[in-house]
C-alpha cells in the first residue's frame, strides 16, 4: 500500500469529512490532483482547493479562483447549494471550526454528501473536530517517506546540485548512509529541504553534516516546547569516577547500534538516583556521548499544563518526537518531580504515569532512556520495579579517588595547575562534598584570590572548602535515609 492508494480508498468509502492533519499540504493537493485525472468519465470528480486567501478555486482544470467564496461561512452555503459531485479540499479551515454556524453547514453537507457525492477534506498542521463532525469523519495521515524513497530524494538532490553548479559532489559513503537513516520520521518536504541544505552547505556529504541535520530535524519535530536538544554533552572521561557505570555503558554501546548480535535486547535505559550534585547530570549526558548518540533532555516542569488533557498531550508528543528522532539517549530530568502521585487530586501524575509506563513497554525504536532522581521516597513503585530500566544505578558521595578526579578537572579547566598543589590536603578537606560543591569551593577560592589581588593559592581553597557546610551535613539524616534505601535496591556507581 501506499499514500496514493490509501487515499483513494478513503475517498471512495463515502466517508464525507476526511481530516488530513500535516505540515506538508503540497504532497496532500499533489496526490489529489494525481488521483482526480486519473478517474475514469463514470467516477470522475471535480477537484476544488480553498483557502482563506484565494477563495475557492478548481484544481483540475486552470480556472480563475472564486474570490466571492472567500469566506467560511460562503464557501460553505455554495457548497451545500451545488447539487453536483465534487471533492473540496479546505485549507486552515481548523480556526473557524469554532463557529456553530459552521459547524451546522458542515453537518449539513455531511448528512447530503453520500446522495451528492461529495467530500470535504480539512487539511492543516492541527485539527480539533467537534463532537458533532466525529460520526462523520475519518482521519488519513500520510505515510513517511521509507529508507528507499528517502535515498532516492537525497540522490535526486545530489543530482540536481552538480546540474545547477556543474560540480562533482563530494560524497562519503557512510555519511550518506547517516544522512537517509536520520532523515526517517520526517516528511517528503522536510526530508528533501534538509537534504538540499546539507549538500548546499559545502557541495558534500560527509560527517560534519550529521549533528547540523539532527538540530534542524529536532527543531522541526519540537513544536510542544517540552523537549530540549542538549548541543553539549560530556565525553566519559569528563565524569570523575563512576566506574561501574562507565563499565556497563561500554558493555552496551555496540548493542544499540546495528550490529547488535541475534538474540540480544537493545539496552532500554538507566535510572540514576542519588545526592544532588554528583554528577547524576553529567552522567546522563556522557551516556549520549558514549553511544554518539543526540541527547534529548525532558523537563517535566514545562510538561504540565493546567488546561485539563493537554498535560498527556505534551507527554505524547514529547516521546512521539523522541522515537523519531532515535536512535537517541532520552534524559527524564528529575522524574520524580512530575510523576510524584502523592497529592495528585486532578489524577494528572497517575495519567502521566500510565502513558510512560505503557510507552516504556511498547517502544520499538531505539531511544535509550536516562532517568534521575534526587528523592526516591517519591518514586512510584511501578516505575522502579524490575524490568522497566535495565539497571538502577545509585550515585553516592565521591570518595578520596574521584574527589582527586573532580578536584584536577576543574582546576585545570579554570587554568590552575593541579601539580602545583597538595592534592591530598584538599582532598581531605573536601570529604563529605558533593562534586558540584567541590566545583563551587574553587570558583569561590578564585573570586577570593582575585579581589585581594594573589594569583590563586593552596591556602585560599583550603579556606574555601573549611567554611563550607556540604549537604551531608546540612541534611545528613535524608543523605543516611537514602544509603539505608539504596542499600541492596540498586548498584553502586562507583
Amino acid at each position: 500500500m501506499n499514500d496514493r492508494r490509501d487515499l483513494e480508498l478513503v475517498l471512495d468509502s463515502g466517508t464525507p469529512l476526511v481530516v488530513i492533519e500535516t505540515t506538508d499540504e503540497g504532497r496532500v493537493l499533489d496526490l489529489l490532483t494525481t488521483l482526480a485525472l486519473a478517474r475514469t468519465a463514470n467516477t470522475y470528480r471535480p477537484l476544488f482547493r480553498w483557502s482563506i486567501t484565494d477563495g475557492l478555486q478548481r484544481l483540475d482544470l486552470a480556472l480563475e479562483a472564486q474570490r466571492h467564496n472567500a469566506e467560511p461561512e460562503d464557501v460553505l452555503r455554495h457548497i451545500r447549494s451545488v447539487d453536483k459531485p465534487g471533492v473540496y479540499a479546505l485549507l486552515d479551515f481548523h480556526p473557524f471550526l469554532a463557529e456553530p454556524v459552521h459547524v451546522r453547514l458542515l453537518k449539513d453537507i455531511a448528512l447530503a454528501a453520500r446522495a451528492a457525492k461529495v467530500t470535504l477534506l480539512l487539511i492543516g498542521h492541527r485539527i480539533d473536530l467537534p463532537q458533532e463532525l466525529a460520526s462523520f469523519s475519518a482521519r488519513f495521515a500520510l505515510r513517511m517517506p521509507e529508507a528507499a524513497e528517502r535515498r532516492a530524494i537525497v540522490d535526486r538532490c545530489l543530482d540536481e546540485y552538480g546540474a545547477d553548479t556543474g560540480k562533482q559532489v563530494r560524497v562519503d559513503p557512510t555519511a550518506l548512509e547517516l544522512l537517509v537513516q536520520n532523515l526517517g520520521g520526517l516528511t517528503h518536504a522536510d526530508t528533501e529541504r534538509l537534504a538540499r541544505n546539507a549538500i548546499g552547505d559545502d557541495g558534500a556529504v560527509t560527517a560534519h553534516d550529521i549533528p547540523a541535520v539532527m538540530q534542524a530535524k529536532y527543531q522541526l519535530l519540537n513544536r510542544g516546547g517540552v523537549l530540549t536538544f542538549e548541543y553539549e554533552t560530556a565525553r566519559l572521561d569528563e565524569l570523575a569516577g563512576f566506574r561501574r557505570l562507565k563499565t556497563w555503558l561500554q558493555q552496551r554501546r555496540a548493542a544499540f547500534g546495528g550490529n547488535r548480535p541475534a538474540g540480544l535486547d537493545a539496552p532500554k535505559g538507566m535510572l540514576l538516583i542519588g545526592v544532588q550534585g554528583c554528577g547524576k547530570s553529567l552522567a546522563a549526558k556522557a551516556a549520549a556521548s558514549a553511544f554518539g548518540l543526540p541527547l534529548l533532555r525532558l523537563d517535566f516542569g514545562a510538561l504540565y499544563n493546567k488546561y485539563h488533557g493537554e498535560t498527556e498531550r505534551n507527554l505524547r508528543e514529547s516521546l512521539r518526537t523522541a522515537e523519531v528522532m532515535g536512535p537517541c539517549v532520552l534524559w527524564l530530568d528529575e522524574i520524580e518531580k512530575g510523576l510524584a502521585t502523592g497529592n495528585d487530586e486532578s489524577g494528572t501524575a497517575r495519567r502521566v504515569l500510565g502513558g510512560l509506563l505503557t510507552w516504556m513497554a511498547e517502544r520499538k525504536t531505539p531511544v535509550f532512556l536516562v532517568a534521575t532522581a534526587n528523592d526516591v521516597g517519591e518514586l512510584p513503585p511501578e516505575l522502579v520495579r524490575k524490568g522497566r530500566f535495565d539497571e538502577i544505578f545509585f550515585v553516592d558521595l565521591p570518595p578520596p579517588s574521584s574527589r582527586a578526579e573532580i578536584l584536577t578537572i576543574h582546576l585545570r579547566k579554570r587554568g590552575i595547575a593541579p601539580e602545583g598543589l597538595n592534592l591530598a590536603d584538599l582532598v581531605a578537606a573536601t570529604d563529605g562534598f558533593s562534586g558540584a560543591e567541590i566545583e563551587q569551593g574553587i570558583v569561590a577560592a578564585l573570586y577570593t584570590a582575585h579581589a585581594l589581588g594573589h594569583e590563586p593559592e593552596q591556602r585560599h581553597l583550603l579556606s574555601e572548602f573549611r567554611q563550607t557546610r556540604p549537604l551531608s551535613v546540612l541534611m545528613a539524616e535524608r543523605v543516611t535515609a537514602l544509603r539505608a534505601w539504596a542499600k541492596g535496591r540498586t548498584v553502586a556507581a562507583e
